[in-house]
C-alpha cells in the first residue's frame, strides 16, 4: 500500500523560505508524475507544482518564480523548496501523483505565512 507522508511545514515571515519532504513508499514514485498540492479551508485543493519521470516541471503561476519542485529516486522523496512565501501561501500542503491522483492523501504539513 502507498503512504505519503508530507514534513517540513512551520511558521514563516513574509520573504522567507521552507522546503517541504514528501516520503513516498510503494511503486508509484518512478511509475508516475508526482505533485505537490495545496488547501485551505473552504477551498478546493489546488496544484501548485508538478514534476515528471524524465525532470520535467509545471508550476501554478502564483507559485512560478518562487518555488521549485524535485525529486530523489534514491531516497524516494519529492521535495518543494519555497521562497519568497507570501501570506497568501498560507495552506496545508500535501504530495501525490498527478491527476487522477493514484495514493491516499496524507495528513498534509501545515505552512503558515505571517508577521
Amino acid at each position: 500500500q502507498v503512504q505519503l507522508v508530507e514534513s517540513g511545514g512551520g511558521l514563516v515571515q513574509p520573504g522567507g523560505s521552507l522546503r517541504l519532504s514528501c516520503a513516498i513508499s510503494g511503486s508509484i514514485f518512478r511509475r508516475y508524475a508526482m505533485a505537490w498540492y495545496r488547501q485551505v479551508p473552504g477551498k478546493q485543493r489546488e496544484m501548485v507544482a508538478l514534476v515528471s519521470g524524465d525532470g520535467r516541471t509545471n508550476y501554478a503561476d502564483s507559485v512560478k518564480g518562487r518555488f521549485t519542485i524535485s525529486g530523489d529516486n534514491a531516497k524516494n522523496t519529492v521535495y518543494l523548496q519555497m521562497n519568497s512565501l507570501k501570506p497568501e501561501d498560507t495552506a496545508v500542503y500535501f504530495c501525490n501523483t498527478d491527476q487522477p491522483v493514484r495514493a491516499d492523501w496524507g495528513q498534509g504539513t501545515q505552512v503558515t505565512v505571517s508577521s
